[in-house]
């Protein structure tokens, strides 16, 4: 039987309330949002908090709006409510593309973003997706509020930037006009965790690209994202030799393992492919 250890539980009832309880409990104490991650590794023993802190009752984080031309996500949005988004989807499609092969409904219904990202999980889809959108997360604690760009967010697996005592609150992400964005995704099963996977965010002026932000999750990309592959594509005209050119530099760059889930080579393959089949997507929705 799979049995977590003895632990405390208390319930916030505001963000200030969250951190005094994570101040008084200490670096043993884990908040619990959708608990999809956590409590399994609980119940396997993989982790043994001395304290859960719930913030489901935490309303104030599950906002989902525009603030000063940025979409604001809050942290306790659910998975289902950001694909349900029509503001969220309409500006930034990438976000219905990975949302729809994140787990099942069930994980989706009771899921968080903010515990997707805070798992840190080195095959987290959102991850690659927030990288591409380079969104920024904002952190608060007992001493107040700062911002952490998304691509230093992620220290290691499973290592954020989220300190002792402090929570993350919310995304921020800027809206680019004439901007198109997609997410392309290969598993072993429907809902798993991806082989690989790789978001694509262009903005195209003039006829060349302007921005560009690239995606990449399970293939070892530092921070989820392929800087070089990003500087390869500014100035030039979106094109299928540009996009492929693109995508050899991102899987170049990468550094798969070979897993149960596939074999190095493959995974930098697919880098590479998807890659392309992202930046294609994403021009075609400018």
């Amino acid at each position: 039987m799979q049995v977590p250890a003895t632990f405390a539980y208390e319930k916030a009832g505001s963000v200030p309330h969250a951190l005094e309880l994570l101040d008084r409990y200490g670096p043993d104490a884990r908040v619990v949002a959708g608990g999809h991650s956590l409590i399994p590794m609980m119940k396997l023993r993989l982790a043994q908090p001395e304290a859960l802190i719930d913030i489901n009752g935490l309303t104030e984080l599950a906002r989902l709006t525009m603030e000063d031309g940025e979409l604001v996500i809050g942290s306790m949005v659910r998975h289902a409510e950001l694909l349900a988004s029509a503001t969220a989807t309409g500006l930034f499609p990438i976000f219905a593309d990975a949302e729809r092969v994140i787990a099942d409904p069930i994980v989706r219904n009771r899921g968080t973003v903010g515990g997707s990202l805070c798992q840190g999980d080195p095959s987290e889809d959102l991850a690659a997706v927030f990288a591409a959108l380079r969104a920024t997360a904002v952190v608060q604690g007992r001493a107040g509020v700062r911002k952490v760009p998304v691509r230093e967010f992620h220290e290691g697996p499973y290592e954020t930037a989220v300190g002792d005592g402090e929570l993350l609150i919310a995304l921020r992400v800027p809206v680019l006009d004439g901007a198109g964005s997609a997410y392309e995704k290969v598993e072993r099963r429907v809902g798993d965790w991806p082989v690989a996977a790789a978001g694509a965010v262009l903005q195209v002026d003039g006829g060349v690209i302007a921005e560009a932000g690239i995606g990449l999750t399970a293939v070892g990309a530092e921070h989820f994202c392929a800087p070089e592959a990003e500087a390869h594509l500014i100035g030039k005209p979106p094109g299928a030799e540009v996009f492929a050119e693109a995508g050899r530099i991102a899987a170049e760059h990468c550094d798969p393992h070979s897993d149960q889930r596939g074999p190095a080579d493959y995974k930098r393959h697919l880098a590479a492919e998807l890659t392309r089949r992202a930046l294609t997507r994403a021009t075609e929705r400018i």
